[in-house]
């Protein structure tokens, strides 16, 4: 069984619950027909993963997991049900909780019933495995059966943009960022219940830095001040709501969004490609969870030279870099986005960090000219005005 394309749902609360209950009456069918029940989910793949430029992000093909009852089964599906009675539970009350408050739930719920000792998890990567197969199986999002990942990432900073919030319960919040003094704006895990706007005048860009630390720099030595202009940290791979809250400035605010990150492929494959086109391994969601029309300001190779930035070596043999190099060429080979024309520019950076074996931090940049607080600042503004970035 699987439904298809349901990532559109109107109504969670009363959808959602339905949907379970049809599912579940028919799994219960096929015992009651002594035949095996089979669940059947999208897979979230590479293998299964499409990308074309007109669209702008990874989108899913026609592939699918199927789960037969079975001893090797037994388990999985059996905590699927269970795990699944605890999300309509906070449906229906309303509550929420993270994957962490969840694993816990189902642990505590496991130790102190006896019949549900079996089910019991070993660590959290496996209730998280089982809340993914759910959302695959159903076709819908996390939160649309109130579980969110712990916020992290998105860190704003912005002297002329206004947030307004609209809450669950259908009141509003308004935030004006310029009020916040040092203090960032933190998105929330739902940023497409946002609306912004400029406080005054243009916004002219939104600069995503890939180190939260670097953004505050930046901030901290004016750079806001100075230029009417969003600055955000990323915070290393972007959390679903760092990249709805990219889209969302994208979308509403329709003003260049540039990221800046180090030169080395995890950054290329695992920051950059999610933030813009998202990941393979959350296909039902990348149409609302990336952006587009997000530019890759930096660090380039050519930066390498023309700033003479500290760069260093990357030895194939260790373990950890030496699989970053081999995922990069598995990328190249075989990952859609890398090997859309349209991508070609970042494609020539990944097979640049591949032949040359070096890399290069963001931070490099504060060395061009220790003496000038603002020679990073000045960096970026030229490479913006410039059209440095692919």
């Amino acid at each position: 069984m699987s439904r298809k394309h349901l990532a559109t749902i109107k109504d969670p609360d009363k959808e959602v619950p339905k949907i379970a209950r049809e599912m579940c009456a028919e799994m219960l069918k096929e015992l009651e027909r002594a035949n095996r029940p089979v669940l059947e989910a999208i897979k979230c793949s590479l293998d299964n993963s499409f990308y074309d430029h007109k669209v702008g992000y990874l989108t899913p093909g026609e592939k699918t997991v199927k789960t037969e009852l079975n001893v090797s089964s037994v388990l999985k599906m059996s905590r699927s049900v269970f795990f699944l009675e605890i999300l309509l539970r906070n449906l229906d009350s309303g509550a929420v909780n993270t994957k962490r408050e969840l694993y816990y739930i189902a642990k505590g719920e496991c130790k102190q019933n006896k019949k549900l000792k079996p089910l019991d998890f070993n660590d959290q990567v496996e209730s998280d495995s089982i809340i993914d197969f759910i959302c695959e199986l159903m076709e819908i999002y996390r939160e649309e059966i109130n579980c969110f990942a712990n916020d992290r990432g998105g860190q704003t900073y912005c002297q002329n943009l206004i947030v307004t919030e609209h809450m669950p319960d259908g009141t509003k919040a308004t935030i004006d960022l310029s009020s916040l003094g040092t203090t960032p704006f933190q998105p929330k895990n739902r940023p497409q219940s946002f609306t912004i706007k400029p406080k005054k005048g243009q916004i002219d860009f939104c600069l995503v830095v890939e180190s939260e630390g670097t953004a505050n720099t930046l901030v901290t030595n004016g750079f806001t001040k100075r230029h009417n202009a969003i600055v955000m940290g990323a915070q290393g791979v972007p959390s679903n709501g760092v990249r709805a809250w990219a889209k969302t400035i994208q979308d509403q605010l329709k003003i260049p969004i540039y990221f800046l990150g180090d030169l080395d492929a995890y950054t290329m494959q695992n920051i950059f490609r999610t933030l813009k086109a998202g990941s393979a391994a959350s296909l039902i969601r990348n149409k609302d969870f990336s952006a587009p029309e997000v530019r890759f300001l930096g660090v380039l190779p050519d930066d390498v030279k023309k700033y003479d930035l500290t760069n260093y070596n990357v030895d194939p043999r260790d373990p950890v870099e030496g699989r970053s190099l081999k995922k990069a060429q598995d990328a190249l080979a075989n990952d859609p986005f890398f090997k859309d024309k349209k991508n070609k520019g970042v494609s020539e950076i990944l097979d640049w960090l591949i032949k040359e074996k070096r890399r290069c931090e963001q931070q490099a940049f504060f060395m061009v000219n220790p003496k000038d607080p603002q020679a990073f600042e000045k960096i970026i503004l030229e490479k913006i005005k410039k059209k440095d970035y692919v």
